[in-house]
């Protein structure tokens, strides 16, 4: 465990969220700042970044992102979100986490009665809130982890979704993502904050670490139509998500060539190979016991 996360750990859960403010506050003070001198980040110079970074047309690009890490767009999450469809354009599909949850999956299963695809808003940041109401957007029908798609291949990523017991397993567009050699963005989040894809190695192996929850939940789930259909799902086990330490894979990633790091905006961004990243976690797995719980292996 890295100190940061031994520190988090120890620290109350008042204190943390005040932290949390604080930083907020004085992060909202510079960007206003910035904006005030004009310091404005466009669409263009997004791309640019996106080029440099080695994102290309036809690209699917799975996105995690910190709206303000990034800097002052000038038209907000708009700009971010038009510079990554541009950047792959007609031919590529931008992809976006848009869990309504942001708590543990167990906590959200027991307190919510049904996920509704059009109206249950993203609690993964503003930019994601954004992207989901595009009128081009397809999201797909996981109650726990849907995923919100633009682009050519939107249909293809969402529509094996729904009625998953899992929702990393193959059906899902966080290991179609890698089947279709694409890539994932953490811009302003590092893996600890938004290791969503470290979980299709649970599910492409026969995992040694009891991570869901014993039980199943029923939950509703109200289509694109309006309608509803009863679903069940897996959810993972708190005990366990405590104990994920996923940056420290990050060295892992980078030796083996799947992870780089680099710039968008002002943020700090990793890029990755989806393909490779999965390949590595699965020969590391079962050659070396390497998870997010034991990176150093077992």
């Amino acid at each position: 465990m890295s100190v940061k996360d031994l520190v988090r750990s120890l620290t109350p859960n008042f204190l943390l969220n005040w932290n949390r403010k604080r930083k907020k506050n004085k992060r909202n003070t510079e960007l206003a700042h910035k904006q005030h001198k004009g310091n404005s980040i466009t669409t263009a110079d997004l791309v640019k970044d996106l080029r440099d970074i080695g994102i290309k047309t036809g690209d699917s690009v799975l996105v995690h992102s910190s709206l303000s890490r990034i800097g002052h767009l000038l038209d907000g999450p708009r700009t971010f979100v038009d510079a990554l469809i541009e950047a792959v354009g007609e031919e590529g599909t931008v992809l976006m986490p848009t869990s309504p949850n942001n708590v543990f999956q167990l906590n959200y299963i027991r307190n919510t009665p049904f996920f509704d695809v059009l109206n249950s808003p993203s609690k993964t940041g503003a930019i994601t809130e954004y992207f989901r109401k595009l009128p081009n957007s397809k999201r797909s029908l996981h109650p726990t982890e849907p995923v919100s798609a633009v682009g050519k291949l939107a249909d293809y990523y969402t529509k094996d979704h729904f009625n998953q017991l899992t929702p990393y397993n193959e059906n899902s567009p966080f290991y179609r993502v890698s089947e279709q050699k694409g890539k994932i963005l953490y811009v302003g989040v590092t893996l600890s904050m938004a290791g969503t894809n470290l979980h299709t190695l649970e599910d492409a192996v026969d995992f040694k670490f009891p991570v869901y929850y014993k039980d199943e939940f029923q939950i509703d789930v109200i289509d694109e139509k309006g309608e509803k259909h009863s679903v069940k799902t897996k959810v993972h086990n708190p005990e366990y998500s405590k104990k994920r330490k996923c940056d420290d894979l990050i060295p892992l990633f980078e030796e083996k060539g799947a992870l780089h790091k680099c710039r968008l905006g002002e943020a700090a961004t990793l890029a990755v190979d989806a393909e490779k990243f999965l390949a590595v976690m699965i020969a590391e797995y079962e050659q070396n016991g390497v998870t997010m719980y034991t990176p150093k292996g077992s």
